[in-house]
């Protein structure tokens, strides 16, 4: 304890009682306090009091730990030089002054090229995202092109030290920009402006390709290439237009030529139906001669059939029987008048009587 604290506690137990001459304060009870153990012993302990205090402000000032989030791996440098083994995610303890630890992501991050968004190069703090001006580019021919387009990629952790020790914090605008640019500038300078919208999907596979290459072969494979999106191809407004007249002119070609396809259909349905109505009317006729014939097939069938029936001794008993019919209109009237009709084998015969109710006509 510290002396002017036990000389304090002294005097109070009346230790200056001979300085008031015995007067006022003779009856009074002597005051007498102890005080506690932990301050008669704390003038020992001060020095080490004051140690762990001064630690601990430094602790705090110059905190010795880190905390590494997933998705996230540690550097450690000592003095200057980066170790080549990345910190995992968790509580880390390093030497302030001595060493230091640099936290970089290991995420997916997204680079934008439009010129729509922030021209500037800006990175949103934390969310990964960093907007560049869209690729300004020169086509076969020399013409101003603009492409917009979206690359995905994230730092490969196992070599982030060897990485950040060679390219710096700073390492996307090194590795992935320039390539970017470098290869869709490469790859749009083979095409026409006018080709760009038709051979769009030939393009993108051409550049995500080249990038891929282009990444793959810096030494360590730094960056993992995940995908690379092309969103727009902006071409000179006089571009733009020449391609829409095309468009137009090739959409009316592709109208008359449909008006002409329905016209032919439409002319060879007529042929159709009129090559059917013919072979119909042609059918019938054919039918109507057919049936003709038929039937004067039959006929003569028929004829000849009857005439193969008349035979000899039929003819001569049609005669007998006429005769007989002859004679019996004699017997009845002997004035009788008699015509012959010649006609086929057996004559009519007609009987002419005085009396005309007695007229007789013989007939086969």
């Amino acid at each position: 304890m510290p002396a002017d604290l036990n000389d304090y506690f002294k005097k109070k137990n009346g230790g200056g009682s001979g300085s008031n001459g015995g007067g006022d304060n003779d009856n009074r009870t002597p005051f007498n306090i102890e005080p506690p153990d932990f301050l008669k012993n704390l003038g020992k302990k001060a020095g080490v009091i004051y140690v762990l205090i001064a630690i601990i402000i430094i602790a705090v000032i110059a905190k010795p730990f880190v905390i590494i989030n997933s998705g996230e791996m540690g550097i450690k440098a000592t003095a200057g030089k980066f170790e080549s083994t990345p910190m995992e995610p968790g509580f880390h303890l390093f030497i302030p002054f001595i060493q230091q630890v640099f936290i970089v992501d290991t995420k997916v991050r997204i680079m934008n090229y439009s010129s729509t968004e922030d021209l500037g190069e800006v990175m949103q703090r934390g969310s990964g995202i960093k907007r560049n001006a869209a690729i300004s580019v020169l086509d076969a021919r020399g013409l101003p092109v603009s492409i917009e387009l979206t690359v995905q990629y994230k730092l490969e952790p196992t070599t982030a030290p060897q990485t950040i020790a060679t390219w710096g914090m700073s390492w996307e605008d090194k590795i992935i920009n320039p390539v970017v640019r470098d290869v869709t500038r490469a790859v749009i300078g083979k095409f026409n402006a006018e080709e760009l919208p038709q051979k769009r999907n030939e393009i993108a596979v051409n550049i995500e390709e080249g990038i891929r290459k282009a990444i793959d072969a810096q030494p360590g494979q730094p960056v993992e290439l995940l995908t690379m999106q092309l969103r727009e191809i902006v071409l000179p407004v006089k571009i733009k237009e020449q391609i829409e007249r095309v468009q137009v002119a090739k959409q009316e070609v592709e109208r008359t030529r449909y008006e002409v396809e329905i016209a032919n259909q439409q002319a060879l349905k007529r042929a159709a139906e009129a090559e059917g109505q013919a072979k119909a009317r042609e059918i019938n006729a054919q039918g109507q001669a057919n049936a003709i014939k038929i039937e004067a097939e039959a006929d003569a069938y028929a004829n000849k059939k009857i005439s193969d029936s008349i035979s000899t001794p039929l003819l001569t008993l049609r005669q007998i029987e006429v005769q007989g019919k002859f004679n019996e209109a004699l017997r009845e009237n002997k004035d009788a008048k008699i015509f012959l009709t010649p006609g086929g084998a057996v004559p009519n015969i007609w009987v002419d009587t005085k009396d005309s109710q007695k007229a007789v006509s013989i007939s086969k």
